[in-house]
């Protein structure tokens, strides 16, 4: 493989990591969102860029909908009621429903924009939000930003498993650290009960953080209320004690 271009300067930020999987629909902005949160918590200067242009959810999430205003110095983004600063697409369209249609080396300029001309400030840790798959940019975002490590989500599937690997194949040729492992989705425990149901079928998490040869963060079960809470723009209200000491503990002496 041919040198790497050199990374982009990391500013006034301590840490940078990345939050993907390869594959959608297993919540990595939910957990990208509860990881600021945790972060936030423990009185860390926190910054979210969401890096998915085409599909961002990120301000949903924390109920922003503030036009980031810029100027010579650069772009502001916009700050969640605890502090956490973020910038997404999202923040940028008259109509958030709108599509973002654009081919792959516009979505890359985006992302360096994001990363480049927004006034991040001093932060701890700026966590960037990936889009699905491996294309372009995903390979802009890693190959540009000086990333500290890529947290892998997985849920519990087989075929989950396998597109995490084609991941952190990329990660790992792009000199990308992996930060870990992390089981969405793993179990839904029944409010009524207390029964925890394997929804989507035992894990196969085991093998792939052994294959890899990374930390197995932990699982989190699959909880409605995430979803009532990001719906309604109130992310930074979830308290669950289960999930969050899962983050909190994978988050231990990296932020």
């Amino acid at each position: 493989m041919s040198a790497l271009p050199p990374k982009s300067d990391r500013k006034q930020i301590e840490k940078i990591y990345a939050v993907g999987s390869g594959k959608g629909g297993v919540g990595k902005s939910s957990v990208t969102s509860l990881l600021a949160v945790a972060a936030a918590r423990q009185g860390k200067k926190v910054g979210i860029l969401d890096a998915d242009i085409t599909g961002p959810s990120i301000p949903t999430f924390f109920g922003l909908s503030t036009f980031p205003f810029g100027n010579t110095e650069g772009i502001e983004p916009p700050v969640t009621r605890t502090g956490i600063k973020v910038m997404s697409m999202n923040l940028l369209l008259e109509d958030p429903a709108k599509p973002v249609i654009w081919r792959g080396p516009l979505l890359g300029s985006a992302i360096m924009q994001f990363f480049n001309e927004v006034k991040w400030g001093e932060l701890d840790v700026l966590f960037v939000d990936l889009p699905p798959g491996t294309a372009d940019a995903v390979l802009t975002a890693m190959q540009s930003i000086p990333m500290d490590g890529f947290l892998l989500v997985t849920s519990p599937q087989e075929i989950s498993s396998l597109v995490v690997r084609k991941a952190a194949a990329m990660a790992e040729m792009l000199e990308v650290p992996l930060l870990g492992v992390v089981e969405n989705m793993s179990s839904f425990v029944c409010p009524s009960c207390g029964t925890r149901t394997e929804l989507f079928g035992p894990s196969h998490s085991a093998a792939l953080t052994k294959d890899l040869g990374v930390a197995f963060w932990g699982d989190l079960p699959l909880d409605p209320m995430i979803a009532k809470l990001a719906d309604a723009g109130n992310i930074e209200d979830y308290e669950n004690e289960e999930i969050f000491a899962v983050l909190e503990k994978g988050l231990e002496g990296k932020i």
